[in-house]
């Protein structure tokens, strides 16, 4: 999933190439890393992006298609949802703090700029609209 986070990973898929059971690797999968298979990919994604939106040129649409997403849409709201800050808001954030960064090494930053999916995005979304937790706005410093 690291190396190919942009394509499909259904439970399914990850399951057979594991060669078990559906079942099996969820809760297997969700022991050793702490949260689900579509959770996990979502970090990935959503990581990958930022080190687009970081490091390239490239429009918003062409991020969210070579991440993975089959919506603009969804990506835009997912993003939102996870890091708090619109993909634009987040590139325009990144570029400006770069001379800061350019020090630190691509993996420090990466792991300080993971996104926090604790909880599911669903039920993120739903706490943010009843007032009891607040979107994460993770600093890096």
């Amino acid at each position: 999933m690291d190396a190919a986070s942009h394509e499909a990973w259904p439970v399914e898929r990850l399951a057979a190439v594991s060669g078990v059971s559906e079942a099996h690797f969820a809760r297997s999968f969700k022991r050793a890393f702490g949260i689900p298979p579509h959770r996990y990919l979502l970090t990935r994604r959503i990581e990958q992006a930022n080190t687009l939106l970081r490091d390239t040129d490239l429009s918003i649409t062409e991020i969210a298609f070579a991440t993975g997403w089959e919506s603009l849409g969804t990506f835009g709201r997912v993003f939102r949802d996870i890091t708090g800050r619109s993909p634009g808001a987040m590139r325009l954030e990144a570029q400006a703090a770069m001379p800061r960064l350019d020090r630190v090494p691509a993996c420090v930053l990466r792991a300080a700029q993971r996104p926090d999916l604790t909880i599911a995005v669903l039920e993120k979304r739903r706490r943010v609209a009843e007032g009891t937790v607040r979107p994460s706005t993770k600093e890096v410093s």
